[in-house]
């Protein structure tokens, strides 16, 4: 029996180094997407800072001077939009970043000057069928003080998707109120006007 002996080939020059740039970018996408794949859970579970800063950063997340975040699901009609003093009509969805549905309702008239500072702004950015997703900052929101008796925790990230459907002025969602009360557009008894 005879053994055959393959000789083998030196390592070509370069080989070596392209060997450990292909090792170094294996490893460094590995810690790409470790990360990736971690931030969005610490982002959840931290604080609220935490989650803004990582929702600023996810694609089509535009985010405002004050700190409200936004992002447009659906263009509206081009045709202006709501001033600080006017009426909405809107259908809405409003949730905690964890999923908790606490609030929703549709065609329902609001008076931006009744609403809470980061939903209002938000408001004021869109027009008539604009559909958008707000992320509002505690500051913008209920901060340390949500309204009584609701699953709002204290410093929590609100995040709103909203239809405008339409505008009108604050006199008009006013009428609309009373009507639907069954006022008949008639000043309820004690009742200053714009109120």
């Amino acid at each position: 029996m005879s053994i055959t002996a393959v000789p083998l080939r030196p390592i070509e020059k370069g080989t070596l180094t392209k060997l450990w740039i292909g090792i170094f970018l294996l490893l460094a996408g590995a810690a790409v997407f470790a990360w990736h794949a971690t931030a969005r859970p610490i982002a959840m579970n931290g604080t609220a800072e935490d989650f803004l800063s990582w929702n600023a950063g996810r694609s089509g997340v535009i985010e405002t001077d004050s700190g409200l975040q936004y992002q447009v699901l659906e263009e509206g009609d081009e045709a202006g939009s709501p001033g600080a003093g006017a009426g909405v009509i809107v259908n809405y969805e409003g949730r905690l970043i964890d999923g908790t549905v606490f609030d929703a309702n549709e065609q329902q008239g609001l008076p931006l000057d009744g609403v809470i500072t980061g939903w209002a702004e938000g408001i004021r950015l869109m027009s008539r069928g604009a559909r958008y997703r707000f992320w509002i900052p505690p500051a913008l929101g209920y901060g340390e003080d949500p309204p009584p008796g609701s699953p709002i925790p204290a410093d929590s990230v609100l995040v709103f998707d909203v239809e405008l459907i339409d505008f009108i002025s604050r006199e008009q969602l006013m009428q609309i109120q009373m009507q639907q009360m069954g006022l008949g557009g008639q000043q309820p008894e004690g009742a200053a006007p714009g109120q």
